[in-house]
């Protein structure tokens, strides 16, 4: 009975509620963005196999998110793909587009803030970096697991760790998906998944 009621509704009626609830639907995405805490901007990695939402400590790092937030802008991460996965460890993105092109942002350099107390645990998001400790440019990567040995010792060289930035509070279940496609050798990259997962696009929530 209660569906047949429905399918009777007249025509105005269906429309001013259908408007109802899209007028609630609206105000509820606004109300949502507007909780967004400016100190911890909201950053979407909109991939081919589902969206992975970081958010990110702009008050503990903040050079390295403003950094980020400049690259985001510029579309830098569009159409890259994750190009260095170890199984149960860590996915990495920031440089091979979707067609295996390198995309070097010319950035400079950003100081390693490593030691802003924030730990390389499962989900938390860092900086990749070459030997140097304040080499950091673009890449980063999303930790499957906790990973101590990549956190703040000292400030030696060997010491620095890799600056934690942020977190993953939507999609783990994405990154976990990537951290388990086989990888092989491509050039100079030795872990590079059989299938690409490509970041369709890359933004900040509003």
């Amino acid at each position: 009975m209660r569906l047949y009621r429905t399918r009777i509704l007249p025509t105005v009626l269906a429309l001013a509620l259908a408007a109802c609830a899209g007028g609630e639907t609206e105000e509820a995405a606004d109300e949502a963005a507007s909780d967004i805490d400016p100190l911890r901007p909201q950053f979407v990695l909109a991939t081919n196999l589902g969206d992975i939402v970081m958010e990110l400590d702009k008050q503990a790092a903040p050079e390295t998110v403003n950094n980020l937030m400049r690259l985001a802008a510029a579309g830098v991460y569009n159409d890259l793909q994750f190009h260095r996965v170890i199984a149960n460890s860590i996915i990495q993105t920031g440089v091979l587009t979707g067609d295996l092109k390198r995309r070097n942002a010319n950035t400079l350099p950003v100081t390693n803030e490593a030691d802003n107390g924030l730990k390389n645990v499962r989900g938390s998001v860092a900086m990749a970096r070459g030997n140097a400790p304040h080499s950091a440019t673009q890449q980063f990567f999303i930790n499957l697991q906790d990973n101590p040995g990549f956190d703040h010792q000292d400030q030696t060289e060997r010491g620095w760790g890799y600056a934690v930035f942020g977190k993953v509070i939507g999609g783990m279940e994405i990154a976990d998906s990537i951290g388990k496609i086989p990888t092989r050798k491509y050039g100079s990259h030795d872990n590079l998944p059989v299938e690409a997962v490509v970041i369709d696009s890359a933004y900040f929530r509003q």
